[in-house]
């Protein structure tokens, strides 16, 4: 299980993102990230872009409550969340 960090907004976690991938899709868990796939190729942060796009989808939230703390040219960032408690990623996201 990944480590998700309550705060007092939200949550922080870490994602390895992989992208130019064949389609969007959560590839389950590496090391102590959630694995990502992305078809945005990493250029001039479409690939960012895309990630939050695709988790907002997948959480079914706005957005806006998501933001990037760290990572933007790495495949592993960390994001923060507001408004979502750790339980809320677990339930929606298979974890193990």
């Amino acid at each position: 299980m990944i480590p998700i960090k309550e705060t007092e907004s939200g949550v922080i976690f870490q994602v390895h993102v992989l992208p130019g991938s064949s389609r969007c899709e959560v590839a389950g868990v590496q090391g102590e990230a959630i694995k990502l796939k992305i078809t945005a190729p990493p250029h001039e942060g479409r690939a960012n872009a895309e990630c939050i796009v695709f988790l907002s989808h997948v959480l079914g939230i706005k957005k806006s409550m998501i933001s990037l703390v760290r990572g933007h040219r790495s495949r592993k960032k960390t994001i923060s969340i507001t408004g979502l408690k750790s339980k809320d990623i677990e339930a929606i996201i298979p974890l193990t």
